[in-house]
């Protein structure tokens, strides 16, 4: 496996030594620029405020000065990764932090390293050969000394700068995933400064923990909060006992199946037990994608491994390419040496050998008392953390300095119930070290809650929290996207659909489930991807692809034995041919109005769709594809 895709697979959200701060002469020269309303500027910082390494860093910043700011305070939005270029997300925090900018002006910077903020980069990330262990360490000779100035402490004291050279009095930090951790840690270096704090997708200021143990032991009440309410029903009578039981045998034994690409071209996949855990972090941020899962871990169990492999195939694309530092504007570079040079948890001495570093990571690993993984094993601690990342990475700073006590200022803690990247159990752990801070859980949103969260409730909060009002929880409802059924294995099983009998009404209840797949496939995608995915493939075989006039199927196979092609219509009516050995052939129309008539197996086919949708314009869990899209771009722009 190239060593890029290893990188990527586990980027994840992850302060030291605090020096005086480098002061500004002048009030910084803002500038309109884009969009309307904005103003721009750039603030020189020293790369090390030491002096031992000479050179300065220009910073990138972007501001929404209020019409009145008579505390004169501003609201900093910081964006996750760590990596995340914010910049080019100033639109979406402005929208985002409204009522707290009514009388505060919004200040967005790209942290030292990101974006405009001269970035960094290693060419050896670009190879395609090459142990993971070797690009790192490539990585870090390439940077040279100065990859040792690029960790959350260094960027707390450009807040303190940019505070000072822009006239500031106070701060409020918003900050999300990896933004958190650098809030926290500017709050404990400078109490004084900070007004209040909102934390959304919280990473704690000692962590992310290398192994992983606040997310691994979490995953059985996120599995349980999504088939709640009987929403598990006919699929698993416990979705968090399955988990255990197919983990249990992964460490045995792995699987493999064909898998088919948006073109229907069949390649192997394979599943071990850290693959099945990224599953469900990919499920953090494609809830379509989580609701797959319960039904097929169960699936499965009774032996048809291709649901889950597919899963698979997709979370795999998600983790490596689409959700995480894709943007030119992003630094995988900076997302190392911030990780790899700051990190509290590893288990490791920091000047020691590779090899060195990854026996006493394994000891480490062995040595972890009973259940502090869940239902997994040591193994994957080991492999899904950023153990891996950080094997070969070169240390150039003395180790880190445990941040003081938060400041009792308020405070707001957001946090998704179904995030298990920076899951709500560390944000409670987080609420509870600053009295009278205010812990929300919403309910059916993994990571990135203001991104995420398709009610009000997070934004609601949000009003109340600048306002002085309490925060109210959020009521309970139902996911979007509910667990899916586990896939059939026979036509022959299937309920005939409505009133047709015997094997034609197999086949048009065989077709209702096709669409359904259909569009859940193209849904996730879009949502993993943040734009309108060119297609999917199917699941025993075919493909769907995007095009102008709607989704196209060819040869679509979910149901064994029942290829589906033909076009699902953004407008107008939809033509189906439908073939294969357990199906009743024939050609049918569904029109908007989700009426199906037609011809199968010789006979007319007159009946009416309930929950199928018969054109892909149609809302699918509430949304449409471009919906869709646009959710899972908001998604990408704060994750970490």
């Amino acid at each position: 496996m190239a060593a890029p895709r290893l990188l990527l697979s586990v980027l994840g959200a992850l302060a030291a030594t605090l020096v005086a701060p480098s002061l500004a002469a002048a009030a910084l020269p803002w500038a309109p620029c884009r969009p309307a309303g904005f103003q721009c500027t750039t603030l020189a910082v020293p790369l090390d405020r030491s002096g031992g390494q000479a050179g300065n860093l220009t910073l990138s910043l972007t501001r929404v000065p209020a019409a009145s700011n008579p505390g004169n305070v501003a609201v900093v939005a910081l964006a996750g990764g760590p990596g995340q270029a914010a910049v080019p997300l100033a639109a979406d925090f402005a929208s985002i932090l409204g009522p707290a900018i009514v009388s505060r002006d919004l200040v967005v910077l790209d942290q030292r390293g990101t974006g405009g903020s001269s970035p960094l980069d290693c060419p050896a990330l670009r190879q395609t050969s090459g142990s993971l262990v070797s690009v790192t360490q490539s990585c870090a000779e390439q940077l040279g000394p100065r990859r040792a100035f690029f960790k959350t402490s260094d960027t707390v004291q450009d807040l303190e700068a940019l505070r000072v050279a822009g006239g500031y009095a106070k701060l409020v930090l918003y900050g999300v995933s990896y933004g958190t951790k650098v809030a926290t840690a500017y709050a404990s270096a400078y109490p004084a400064n900070v007004e209040s704090l909102v934390l959304d997708s919280v990473v704690t200021p000692e962590g992310p923990d290398a192994f992983r143990r606040s997310s691994l032991t979490a995953v059985p009440r996120v599995l349980d909060e999504l088939c709640a309410a009987n929403r598990c029903r006919g699929i698993t009578p416990s979705a968090s006992r399955d988990l255990a039981t197919l983990a249990a045998r992964l460490r045995k034994k792995g699987l493999r199946g064909t898998v088919y690409s948006p073109t229907g071209r069949g390649f192997t996949a394979r599943l071990s037990e850290p693959g099945l855990f990224g599953i469900l972090l990919a499920g953090d941020l494609n809830p379509a994608l989580r609701a797959e899962f319960p039904g097929s871990v169960r699936a499965a169990l009774s032996g048809d491994v291709k649901p889950l492999l597919r899963l698979s195939a997709r979370s795999a694309g998600l983790e490596n390419a689409a959700g995480y530092q894709s943007s030119r504007a992003d630094s995988d570079a900076l997302f190392l040496a911030t990780t790899c040079e700051e990190n509290q948890t590893f288990p490791w001495t920091r000047t020691a050998s590779y090899r060195q570093k990854a026996e006493e990571a394994e000891r480490a690993a062995r040595a972890l008392p009973a259940g502090s993984t869940g239902a997994f094993s040591s193994e994957t601690a080991l492999e899904q953390g950023v153990l891996p990342l950080c094997l070969g990475w070169l240390t150039a700073s003395p180790p880190p300095t445990p941040d003081a006590a938060l400041p009792a200022v308020p405070l707001l803690v957001i946090d998704g119930r179904a995030d298990l990247r920076t899951p709500l159990e560390d944000a409670g752990a987080l609420a509870g070290r600053v009295p009278g801070a205010q812990l929300l859980g919403v309910p059916n949103v993994g990571h990135s809650v203001l991104g995420g969260d398709p009610t009000a409730c997070s934004r609601t909060a949000i009003s109340a929290f600048f306002t002085g009002r309490a925060v109210a929880q959020c009521a309970p409802a139902n996911p979007r996207f509910a667990p899916t059924p586990k896939p059939p294995t026979r036509a022959a099983r299937l309920a005939p659909y409505g009133r047709i009998e015997g094997k034609v009404g197999r086949t048009v209840e065989a077709l209702r489930r096709t669409v359904n797949d259909v569009q859940g496939q193209i849904l996730g995608e879009a949502l993993a991807l943040g734009r309108t995915p060119s297609g999917a493939g199917g699941l025993r075989s075919g493909a769907v692809r995007v095009t102008s006039k709607g989704l196209s199927l060819r040869r679509y196979e979910y149901v064994p034995g029942v290829l589906v092609t033909g076009t699902l219509l953004n407008k107008g009516t939809s033509a189906f041919r439908i073939s294969g050995t357990q199906a009743s052939g024939g050609r049918v129309r569904v029109t908007q109005g989700l009426r199906v008539t037609g011809r199968l197996g010789g006979r007319s086919v007159s009946t009416r769709f309930g929950q199928a949708a018969a054109s892909s314009a149609r809302a699918f869990g509430g949304l449409t594809v471009a919906q869709a899209a646009a959710r899972g771009k908001r998604i990408r722009a704060a994750i970490g």
